[in-house]
């Protein structure tokens, strides 16, 4: 939210269920009927939910994200498992804002100011020419439909939230009926925050913004989030997350990013039970799709652990 805290400044200064066996008679731990040890199934298929900033800090990263989600669309179709087997995949794409309101005070001489912001809160975008909620990875077009449907632009809300987003997809815009259906029991979910600020995730609305309290009230947690995510799927082993955002205060030739603080927490928290769920990527790197094929790799190698 870099126009909040200028403006503050200037008045202060894993694959689903299992198919671990080989024919689905084994036991959980990957045996075969007779006990010994089979060769664990790749992962094939994976509910992919991207989460994209379009606040007004985003513009340098939305003309990034225009020249890279086709790469990554393209490595999407051609990610083959070790076995030579293209995933099944669909991709889901939301926003990191929310309808939203609330006073920035950023205190004498200067008067306070209300903000109304709107948001999808949620909703996967249905653009770019069809309205199904979500792309599956058979759809033909996909190369030209994944990038169009990630130019969110940049009018979206300064107050970033894409964990509570990435929540509210998959509990609230399911139970409306919104995004119904997206979330498949034998499948991985896939989640890729990417932002150039830090997350600010709230439940609450109409508060202030102000020199003591110049993030407002956050209340939704890294933990929080997890143990989202962990209900969602029935165990830690059944998701796995990317977030791709600023590594510290960093800066590149598309723009300038805040340290995600609390994205960081996040991937250390996904990944404190032994296992490794979620990786950071920095938004600074010229080529996304670095930090893409980082996500994907994790998610293949996610499937991997699977517990059901």
């Amino acid at each position: 939210m870099k126009f909040v805290s200028t403006f503050l400044a200037i008045g202060l200064l894993a694959c689903g269920p299992g198919n671990r066996g080989d024919d689905g008679t084994g036991g959980d731990d990957g045996t075969g009927p007779d006990g010994n040890t089979t060769t664990p199934k790749q992962c094939n298929k994976m509910d992919i939910l991207f989460v994209v900033d379009d606040s007004g800090s985003m513009m340098e990263e939305q003309s990034n994200l225009g020249t890279n989600f086709p790469m990554f669309a393209t490595l999407l179709s051609n990610y083959t498992t070790s076995d030579g087997q293209h995933i099944d995949y669909r991709v889901g794409l939301t926003t990191t804002g929310r309808d939203i309101d609330y006073t920035l005070d950023p205190g004498a001489p200067f008067p306070p100011m209300q903000f109304h912001e709107h948001g999808p809160n949620g909703a996967f975008r249905n653009d770019c020419g069809t309205s199904q909620r979500w792309l599956d990875g058979t759809d033909p077009a996909i190369g030209t439909e994944l990038p169009c449907r990630a130019n969110v632009g940049t009018g979206g809300s300064g107050i970033e939230m894409p964990m509570m987003m990435t929540n509210w997809a998959l509990s609230k815009r399911v139970q409306d009926g919104t995004n119904a259906g997206f979330v498949r029991e034998d499948a991985l979910l896939a989640v890729v925050m990417l932002t150039d600020e830090d997350d600010q995730s709230t439940e609450q609305n109409n508060f202030t913004i102000s020199l003591t309290n110049p993030n407002g009230p956050i209340d939704y947690n890294p933990p929080d989030h997890a143990q989202f995510l962990d209900t969602l799927k029935g165990h830690r082993s059944r998701w796995a997350a990317a977030a791709i955002a600023g590594d510290g205060d960093c800066s590149s030739a598309f723009g300038m990013a805040a340290n995600a603080a609390r994205l960081k927490d996040f991937v250390n928290t996904a990944n404190n039970q032994g296992t490794t769920q979620a990786v950071f990527s920095s938004i600074c790197a010229g080529d996304l799709t670095i930090g893409l094929k980082e996500a994907l790799d994790l998610f293949q190698a996610a499937c991997g652990g699977i517990i059901l």
